[in-house]
C-alpha cells in the first residue's frame, strides 16, 4: 500500500465535530499516555485496576438506579455475602453512598462506572475488528474504534473467500453515490456487475493508483469516458493509500487487504453518524493530496 502522511494532509481539512474532534485528541494523546503517567509518578496499580473491572457488572447496575443490597443480590445473582463484599469495597473506594437503605453512586462512582463500560466496549470492539486492525495500523495513526462499535464484519474465509466483496457489491445495489479511495480490489475490474452500476446508476467518485486508474480506462474505455463525460464518474489518482476506503449512501466501510496478493480480505462497514464524519473527513484528506486524471 505504501506510505502516507496523514498529518501533512489532514492539515487542509476542516475540524469536524466536537465528538469526532475529542475522539481523535484522545487517539494522538493515548501514544504518550504511559509516558505522561511515568512523569507524574502516579500510575494506579494493577490490582486496583483489575478489582475495578471486577466491579463492572454491580458499578453498570447502580449506574441504572441506586439499589439495596437484596436487590443487589437479584439483579448479579449473587449471595447476601457477596453483595455485602461488593458494595463494602465500593463504600470503601468512595464510589458509593448509602441513601435511605440504597446505594447509589458518587459523582467519582459515576465516572468510574462509565470508564469501565467504555473500556469493556472498546475491548469488545477490537476484538471484533481484530482481522482489520491487524492489517492497517501501522499505516494509520488515527483510526479510532469507538465509531465501530456496531460495524458490520465481514471476513474472507476459506469456504467463501469472496464474501467480503459481495458485501461491498450488496451496499452498491443500495446506494446512488459511492465515493472512496483504494477500491479496486474490493471490486476488481473483472467483476461486471459493479463497473455496469459505477458506469451507468451511481454518482462516483474514486482515488486510485495512477497504474489502477490507467487499467481502468483500458478496461472499459468506451463506457468509463462516457461516465466521465456525463459527470457521473470522477476519477483521481494518488501514489500511495493506507488501506481501502468506501462512502455509500449510508454507510462507510473500510476494507483491509491481503499484502502479498492484494485480494480484499476483510470489510467493516457502518452507518454511525460518527463513523460517517470520521470517513469523510479521510476522504477529504486522501483527496487533497491526490491529482485529477
Amino acid at each position: 500500500m505504501g506510505g502516507h502522511d496523514e498529518d501533512t494532509d489532514a492539515a487542509d481539512v476542516p475540524p469536524g465535530s466536537p465528538v469526532l474532534e475529542a475522539l481523535l485528541e484522545n487517539e494522538r494523546n493515548r501514544r504518550y499516555l504511559g509516558q505522561r503517567l511515568d512523569a507524574a509518578d502516579d500510575r494506579v496499580e494493577t490490582t486496583l485496576l483489575g478489582d475495578i473491572v471486577r466491579h463492572g457488572p454491580v458499578l453498570e447496575a447502580l449506574r441504572e438506579a441506586p439499589l439495596d443490597r437484596p436487590e443487589i443480590e437479584a439483579r448479579l445473582d449473587v449471595s447476601r455475602a457477596t453483595s455485602h463484599r461488593l458494595t463494602q469495597w465500593l463504600d470503601q473506594r468512595g464510589y458509593v453512598e448509602k441513601v435511605d437503605g440504597r446505594f447509589r453512586l458518587t459523582g467519582r462512582g459515576e465516572a468510574v462506572a462509565d470508564e469501565v463500560l467504555r473500556f469493556e466496549a472498546n475491548v469488545r470492539t477490537v476484538e471484533r475488528l481484530a482481522p482489520l486492525l491487524d492489517r492497517i495500523c501501522d499505516d494509520h495513526q488515527e483510526f479510532v474504534v469507538e465509531p465501530f462499535v456496531d460495524a458490520t464484519v465481514t471476513v474472507a474465509g476459506p469456504d467463501d473467500p469472496h464474501r467480503p466483496v459481495e458485501r461491498v457489491l450488496t451496499l452498491l445495489r443500495e446506494s446512488e453515490t459511492f465515493r472512496g479511495f483504494n477500491t479496486t480490489p474490493m471490486v476488481p475490474p473483472v467483476l461486471g456487475e459493479f463497473h455496469r452500476r459505477l458506469f451507468a446508476d451511481v454518482d462516483a467518485e474514486l482515488v486510485y493508483l495512477p497504474s489502477t486508474a490507467e487499467t481502468l480506462f483500458e478496461t472499459y474505455p468506451e463506457r468509463a469516458r462516457a461516465a466521465v463525460e456525463r459527470g457521473h464518474l470522477t476519477v483521481r489518482t494518488r501514489d500511495a493509500f493506507p488501506y481501502g476506503l468506501a462512502l455509500f449512501d449510508d454507510r462507510v466501510g473500510i476494507g483491509g487487504y491481503d499484502e502479498e496478493t492484494g485480494a480484499l480480505q476483510v470489510f467493516v462497514d457502518t452507518a454511525s453518524p460518527i463513523a460517517r464524519e470520521w470517513a469523510e473527513r479521510v476522504y477529504e484528506s486522501i483527496k487533497a493530496g491526490s491529482d485529477p486524471l
